[in-house]
């Protein structure tokens, strides 16, 4: 394409609202996914408006951005319906990506981008199922009213979609369960824009840090019951060889320090909280594996951030995994949940030459998740259903 042409393609891309749960600098797939998308959309001429919860003192953006204090549960459902609606009025198209929020109906097209089952999540933040309850099992066994009430609500929006965009294979078979058809699901999957300069090596890394040569073992995530860091403290206690650095917050912080606390772990696990995300990279870097094993992933950046590093991967077999480790090729995938694999994998970890090795073809397959054509397929995409 011209550039003439690419100016005037970009001319007719529209005006889109997005609508989300959480912006950055706020962690998490969806905030992590808009910094890095958003810009790349501008460039191609979509003249944005961004509406989502957050803290409004929480850092400028390059897009247009209300933030919708977290107050009062009816009271902020008004406030973001309220600024919703006259964004919608002058909108081409609404992008989406967290179900279940209050926009008003009607307006213009809407595309959804799931990541996830909000009805699974919000039941168990609100204690209507047990916190290790399966997703899987949750898609098919019957509940109470109230979480009944949770899943219907959910198909029944995302049934409504011009376009539901997911980023993997497992996703696409969840939400195809849900009763949105097939046609209307299109597979993008989840990409990192190239590192901007090299990575330093993992001695460098560590020597910024400050950090001894101990076999380390790294997890980021939020701190919620489905990630499993519980299950790898309690692998932890088995595999004294390796120190944890555990980066991230949530709620289940203070029950995971108790465990660190009650198994006496504390000279070998390090929680950091929320830290930046170049900060995450070099800590990535130093670490002799990254560990997930998670009982829930749609498909993990963290796993992405890692492999883009070198760093091989421990994580569990399940949802999005399998898209991006191959067992004993890039990293170990371990049964979930299955605390004596989870033991087993940690000890096959210090094995010599696997870290090594499996390091080695971290690269192998990233070409799949290739940023550009996340961009190039999201824009096509959102330009489809705006005509």
């Amino acid at each position: 394409m011209s550039e003439p042409e690419a100016r005037g393609h970009a001319r007719r891309a529209g005006r889109l609202l997005v609508a989300s749960g959480i912006a950055p600098p706020e962690a998490g797939g969806p905030a992590t996914w808009l910094q890095e998308v958003l810009p790349a959309l501008q460039a191609l001429g979509w003249q944005l408006e961004v509406i989502s919860y957050g803290d409004a003192a929480s850092g400028e953006q390059p897009w247009p951005l209300r933030r919708i204090p977290r107050s009062l549960l009816p009271l902020r459902l008004a406030r973001y319906a309220r600024a919703a609606w006259p964004r919608m009025r002058r909108a081409d198209l609404v992008l989406h990506t967290t179900p279940g929020l209050p926009l008003p109906p009607g307006g213009p097209p809407r595309v959804y981008r799931i990541v996830g089952d909000q009805a699974w999540e919000r039941s168990i933040r609100r204690g209507w199922i047990p916190p290790d309850e399966d997703i899987e099992r949750f898609q098919c066994q019957r509940y109470g009213r109230l979480v009944e009430l949770q899943k219907t609500l959910r198909s029944r929006e995302l049934q409504r979609a011009r376009r539901v965009i997911v980023p993997g294979d497992w996703l696409r078979r969840l939400v195809t369960g849900w009763g949105v058809t097939p046609t209307q699901i299109q597979v993008i999957p989840n990409a990192l824009p190239p590192a901007s300069m090299p990575a330093p090596d993992q001695a460098d890394a560590r020597r910024q840090l400050g950090l001894d040569d101990h076999p380390l073992l790294l997890t980021a995530a939020r701190l919620t019951p489905w990630k499993g860091i519980d299950r790898l403290l309690s692998a932890l206690a088995q595999a004294p060889h390796f120190r944890l650095i555990v980066a991230g917050d949530g709620p289940q912080r203070p029950a995971l320090e108790r465990q660190v606390e009650h198994l006496k772990l504390e000279p070998r696990v390090r929680f950091m909280g929320q830290i930046t995300r170049p900060q995450l990279a070099l800590y990535m870097q130093a670490a002799d594996w990254f560990v997930l094993y998670s009982g829930y992933e749609g498909l993990s950046h963290s796993l992405l951030e890692s492999l883009q590093v070198g760093t091989p991967v421990i994580a569990s077999d399940r949802c999005g995994n399998p898209e991006v480790i191959t067992n004993d090729h890039n990293g170990l995938l371990v049964p979930w949940p299955d605390g004596d694999a989870l033991e087993a994998a940690l000890q096959r970890a210090l094995q010599p030459d696997l870290r090594e090795r499996l390091a080695g073809n971290a690269a192998d397959g990233l070409e799949r998740f290739s940023f550009e054509r996340m961009v190039s397929q999201t824009d096509a995409l959102l330009r489809i259903c705006r005509d």
